[in-house]
């Protein structure tokens, strides 16, 4: 994939080495709890992260703050091919939690567009840790403007 202004970058070394993300300094937040990762396999997008150790909530299980940001990232990645030099925010982001998750498996996620207007792009997915199902997410993204340049 191209890499344009704002656009994901292709990781070139490491456990995740051929995957995308915005993770690496565009977004603070994201580098700071990532990193999260996703990839396009013949137009079938899936997300990915390894959750740690500082992940995981008191009882030893992934942070459920943790997976809603996965979600959020994931909504993203499921739509990065319609929102290319387009500047967008998560208007909504619904979650329902369905298993506890656990730190040192890779948690993975897919999902699809469920619907595009002028403005608005609806997602949904499931994030799964080795096929178990744990988090059901669904969102609008809103369209801004074209991605500014820095």
């Amino acid at each position: 994939m191209e890499d344009t202004v704002g656009g994901p970058k292709v990781l070139q070394e490491g456990a995740f080495a051929g995957w995308m993300t915005w993770s690496s300094g565009a977004d603070p937040y994201e580098t700071s709890i990532g990193p999260f990762v996703f990839r396009d396999v013949d137009g079938r997008v899936s997300a990915a992260f390894l959750p740690r150790r500082e992940h995981l909530n008191g009882g030893g299980a992934v942070h459920g703050g943790a997976l809603m940001s996965f979600a959020d990232f994931t909504l993203f990645a499921i739509a990065y091919r319609r929102l290319v030099n387009v500047h967008a925010v998560t208007l909504t982001c619904n979650c329902e939690f369905l298993g506890a998750g656990a730190p040192g498996q890779i948690i993975e996620a897919d999902g699809e567009v469920l619907r595009e207007t002028g403005s608005f792009l609806f997602v949904r997915g499931v994030a799964r840790q080795v096929d178990r199902p744990l988090l059901a997410f669904s969102g609008t993204l809103k369209k801004l403007s074209p991605t500014p340049r820095a």
